[in-house]
């Protein structure tokens, strides 16, 4: 650990207890946790805030398109084993929310941050991390985000030089493009399902060629590096060839692929892969995802899906059919507002299920189902939905404020 024992300044602590003051008065109000709020709150009192509060902490950081959420949870929960351990589990993940995650996290050891891709190099910068994992790289909120090589190109300056070891995943083109400008990367042979977004080489803009589970570019020679840890069914093999096994409640393939990076990742700290994986069984759902609920006397399994990629490993976990699945879509702020990523996902995948689509694009998504061939009613709310789903358990598959919308009308 770094640091004195109290680096922060009379301002800082004035800014803290505000940022709280915010926090706790969005909650009273019903306007969500706060944590946005406060954060920005203490930070327009103290713009330096961020790096004060961290300067005690053993920072890890994780970034991706998809999969951060679970796997800082899966992190956390490994490294608990060590030592206290602050987080942003809810996933407010911009640096106002950081701030808030970090002003309830004095008496910790560790802090395991999810940050968001845009906002990766400027939070590495503020908080002197120890580790970073990057998981994946794909197409997501498209007017807000910027194109995937684009900012991997912002990875790749932002990791330039850092202390900090990176764990990358050796699978994904544009995840080995972004690291390798960094001196001390550990890779981890995690997979990629999605590879629309890396059929073109980052370095020269060659076709990439990918024989198997390999890839390379025939064109400068930038290829997959050999990774020091891999996903290997069930298991996860360390750096000595060791095998061990994943446990997790967690469901599907994308969940053992972020425990093989979470195990990489608490390694660095000392923390053994079997007691690492061991203490990862005890996460059951995150934020909501994965949860069944009850609602109008039906079973319901919540799925949250972002983008193509998420849709995609979506799709794998739900059970065949003909279980009814629930579509729901909003193009708010935080889904960002352009819907043509609809397009990119193979809605052909849900052939033989009673599907019901829901959300503010509920009539985009229609049209693309509709193309793509699928049987679907297009309902007015959930509660509608499930009155129409024929029996078995549901599943909800939804984007990110249609998830939250889902999530207050089950009371979950």
């Amino acid at each position: 650990m770094s640091g004195n024992s109290d680096p922060l300044t009379p301002r800082a602590k004035l800014a803290v207890t505000a940022g709280k003051a915010a926090a706790a008065v969005s909650r009273a109000a019903g306007r969500g946790s706060g944590s946005v709020i406060g954060g920005r709150v203490a930070l327009k009192l103290d713009p330096d805030l961020l790096a004060r509060l961290a300067t005690h902490l053993d920072v890890i950081l994780v970034s991706a398109t998809n999969g951060k959420t679970t796997t800082t949870r899966l992190i956390a929960e490994a490294l608990r084993a060590a030592g206290p351990v602050v987080s942003n589990a809810l996933g407010a993940n911009m640096p106002a929310g950081i701030t808030s995650a970090l002003a309830g996290g004095s008496d910790s050891r560790y802090a395991v941050i999810e940050v968001d891709e845009k906002y990766l190099s400027g939070v590495a910068r503020d908080t002197d991390p120890k580790c970073i994992a990057l998981l994946n790289l794909s197409r997501d909120q498209l007017d807000r985000a910027a194109e995937t090589r684009m900012m991997a190109e912002h990875w790749r300056e932002g990791l330039a030089g850092s202390k900090a070891v990176v764990i990358a995943n050796a699978d994904d083109p544009l995840v080995v493009w972004a690291a390798s400008s960094s001196p001390n990367v550990v890779w981890v042979a995690a997979g990629q399902m999605w590879k629309d977004d890396a059929w073109s080489c980052p370095s020269c803009g060659g076709v990439m060629q990918r024989p198997g589970d390999d890839w390379y570019c025939g064109e400068c020679g930038f290829r997959r590096p050999t990774p020091s840890w891999a996903l290997s069914g069930d298991h996860v093999l360390d750096p000595h060839g060791s095998a061990w096994p994943i446990h997790l409640q967690l469901p599907g393939r994308a969940n053992k692929a972020n425990a093989a990076s979470s195990a990489a990742v608490a390694a660095v700290f000392g923390v053994p892969p079997q007691v690492a994986l061991e203490r990862m069984y005890q996460v059951q759902a995150v934020a909501g995802r994965y949860d069944v609920v009850q609602f109008m006397q039906r079973d319901l399994r919540l799925l949250l899906a972002k983008n193509p990629a998420g849709w995609l490993e979506t799709f794998s976990l739900i059970d065949p059919p003909p279980t009814p699945v629930i579509l729901s879509v909003n193009a708010r702020g935080a889904d960002g507002t352009d819907t043509s990523w609809l397009w990119d996902v193979d809605y052909t995948q849900l052939t033989g299920h009673p599907i019901f689509v829901l959300g503010d694009r509920k009539l985009d998504l229609a049209v693309r189902l509709e193309v793509a061939n699928q049987q679907f009613q297009v309902c007015e709310n959930l509660d509608q939905a499930v009155q129409l789903a024929p029996p078995g358990r549901i599943e909800v598959v939804a984007n990110y404020t249609a998830f939250q919308d889902l999530r207050r009308r089950v009371g979950n």
